[in-house]
């Protein structure tokens, strides 16, 4: 799987091009990073119709597939465009950050969230 990432898109963009292959999980960009196993704070959240013009200075994709863990997935929008990104995932009506589970793959992390949000609360 791809995501191009480039300067003429939102975050909304990226967001919807990751829950195409993921339906059960999204990813939150954030003006700030996290601390390993710490979530981030809600007052750090990128608006969904920021530009990545404003904060990225080049342009190319991410590339990655199920069995990549979210801590790689992470590590892969930092690394190569300097952006924070956190891994959510559904969790029946609610979407709750992966920080104790970012060593699962996103296969497992969707797999758990479909069954979360398949039962009744």
């Amino acid at each position: 799987m791809k995501i191009d990432v480039s300067e003429n898109i939102t975050i909304d963009d990226l967001q919807k091009s990751f829950e195409e292959q993921f339906q059960f999980l999204k990813l939150m960009f954030f003006k700030k990073p996290h601390v390993a196993k710490e979530g981030s704070a809600k007052k750090d959240i990128l608006n969904g119709g920021t530009k990545l013009t404003s904060i990225i200075s080049k342009n190319g994709n991410v590339t990655f597939d199920e069995n990549t863990t979210v801590t790689e997935l992470e590590e892969l929008f930092k690394e190569k465009f300097g952006l924070n990104v956190q891994v959510f995932r559904k969790s029946g009506k609610s979407w709750i950050e992966t920080t104790v589970t970012d060593n699962w793959t996103l296969k497992k992390q969707n797999e758990q969230g479909k069954e979360l949000s398949e039962l009744s609360f």
